[in-house]
């Protein structure tokens, strides 16, 4: 390993030390192997996958149907087994919620992974 030991990238500590081939943060306790852990974590940030209800991943533009019924602030609940086409998957969740469609009879919404089941 090189003389400059990195610093935790889970605390930002600089109190990082060696430890054979690994490095350890006696602030948090996170353990790494500088590289290995770096590119991990570009590959899940890269391509985060989404599962519905049942495990199934989901990708932009699948149909999926609701797996409960729904309550909308203000309308009609959306019935379990709606059909919604052409999703499109956030890679940045707004209030918990995954998924951007249009729903029949409710129009535009966000919805979550969880309740929805892939056609």
């Amino acid at each position: 390993m090189s003389d400059h030991i990195p610093p935790c990238p889970e605390c930002d500590s600089e109190y990082t030390y060696e430890d054979g081939s690994s490095v350890v943060c006696p602030m948090c306790g996170h353990e790494w192997i500088p590289g290995a852990a770096d590119d991990a974590t570009a590959a899940e940030e890269a391509a985060p996958t989404f599962r519905d209800a049942v495990g199934n991943e989901l990708i932009d533009g699948d149909t999926v149907t609701t797996t409960e019924n729904l309550p909308v602030k203000g309308g009609s609940p959306i019935k379990r087994g709606t059909k919604v086409a052409k999703i499109k998957l956030l890679d940045v969740p707004v209030n918990g919620h995954d998924i951007s469609a249009t729903v029949p009879g409710a129009g535009q919404m966000y919805l979550k992974t969880s309740v929805v089941k892939k056609v």
